[in-house]
């Protein structure tokens, strides 16, 4: 007997199947053998939300949840937000290798290329109320983006597919300044290319009546490490989303405006703005105490700890810990810090959150540092798209290149009325469903 098989017996009818294994995996389509009888549709594997489906092959990224480990293509997120710039990793994630000093000229140069967009999106934007969310312009506006590169739609030319690429790493950063300065009133600032990917952003953000702005290091560092922390993490909800809706062959700005959609929920990408909320309830450190309490009596919830994945202390959160006190030596320390230390400490100390290993995750210190930066928690989120985006592409190019992958179309489990035939009006009874 092959020991790469999985035996399964059906005692509905005494079969047993054999199921091949390969990478810890069976091929689901496989279990559609099984059937009860010859008009059966065969059996199904039911999993809502993905939990234990992989629904793809992929080579950008690796995590070990229980380990607490984070690879790019092979690389510890801790060297590269150490040793490399985010273009370089953005370059890595795309491509499949760390670029060589020409390789990543080229691609800065095509990536800051493209930081101007047309003129009349500014016109577009002019649409938003003043309070607009910042997620929902820029989804908006990246969708408008397909409009205006009608070619784009020629998902599988590469050159093209090249070029569109570096054209949305180029303009998101743009989109999302100029979602922040419209909330604002403030006139959009054009990019400068002079300045560096991460360097420009702050420019287009923060530049007022200045001739030249010149971006403090120690904040364009930390801002540039928190960008390389969130480029990419697996199949989550957005790369998902990323990935079924290129499915379609659907062109890449409504395919990164739909990733960017599924971002936009507190559940994703909202979660570091839950965590300031939570400690602007508790308050002070004194108040700790009675909140522990309300969470293990399950009237409050622990925001920032735990994560789907991880099992362990998120690598990502240990690093943004280490860069908060450089930040705060600059912005002044947040007030919400020793807050979030001291409940740290106690969580990682209680049996009751160690027991469920619930460790901080990476969204338990980057609000506080984005605050400290002057950012709104409104616009939290999109500091998240930004870096996501490259990552996004990546998992997008990937599967168009995966002679495996066709358009998504998830199995149902359908639990509804057989036949009914339509009844006159006459005749219906009332039902329990209020209009």
């Amino acid at each position: 007997m092959n020991k790469n098989t999985l035996s399964v017996t059906d005692n509905r009818t005494g079969k047993i199947y054999e199921i091949p294994i390969e990478h810890g995996a069976v091929p689901a389509i496989d279990f559609r053998q099984i059937k009860e009888s010859e008009d059966d549709f065969g059996l199904m594997c039911y999993d809502p939300s993905y939990s234990n489906t992989a629904a793809c092959r992929s080579n950008i990224t690796y995590i070990d949840g229980d380990k607490g480990i984070l690879l790019y293509r092979g690389y510890p997120i801790e060297q590269l937000a150490e040793e490399c710039t985010f273009l370089e990793c953005a370059y890595l994630t795309l491509y499949g290798e760390l670029p060589t000093e020409s390789q990543l000229s080229t691609f800065t140069h095509g990536v800051l290329r493209h930081t101007m967009i047309h003129e009349n999106v500014k016109k577009f934007m002019e649409g938003f109320n003043y309070d607009a969310h910042p997620m929902s312009m820029l989804m908006s506006t990246v969708a408008a983006l397909s409009t205006y590169y009608p070619e784009s739609v020629d998902v599988r030319h590469e050159e093209l597919r090249t070029e569109q690429v570096l054209r949305i790493v180029g303009q998101v950063p743009t989109l999302a300044a100029y979602c922040y300065r419209h909330r604002r009133g403030l006139p959009y600032n054009y990019p400068d290319d002079e300045l560096g990917y991460v360097e420009n952003l702050m420019h287009m953000l923060w530049k007022r009546t200045e001739h030249k702005y010149k971006p403090h290091p120690v904040l364009a560092k930390a801002l540039e490490v928190l960008f390389i922390l969130h480029l990419d993490h697996e199949q989550n909800c957005s790369s998902t989303t990323m990935r079924t809706a290129g499915s379609s062959l659907a062109d890449p700005y409504v395919t990164t405006a739909a990733a960017i959609a599924a971002l936009s929920g507190p559940l994703h990408g909202g979660a570091n703005e839950a965590v300031l909320r939570m400690l602007d309830e508790i308050g002070s450190v004194n108040n700790i105490p009675a909140f522990i309490k309300e969470v293990k009596e399950g009237k409050r919830r622990l925001m920032g700890f735990g994560h789907r994945v991880y099992k362990n202390y998120d690598p990502r959160a240990k690093m943004i810990k280490r860069i908060a006190d450089e930040v705060f030596e600059v912005t002044g320390r947040n007030p919400r810090l020793d807050t979030a230390l001291e409940l740290e400490r106690i969580a990682l100390q209680d049996e009751y959150f160690v027991a469920r290993k619930l460790y901080p995750n990476v969204d338990f210190y980057s609000g506080i540092i984005y605050q400290a930066m002057g950012f709104n928690p409104a616009y939290f989120t999109v500091l998240f798209a930004i870096p996501r985006t490259p990552g996004w592409l990546a998992q997008w190019e990937e599967m168009l290149m995966d002679k495996e992958q066709k358009i998504a179309r998830p199995r149902q489990l359908y639990l509804g009325y057989g036949h009914r035939d339509v009844v006159p009006m006459s005749e219906r009874a009332e039902s329990a469903v209020a209009v």
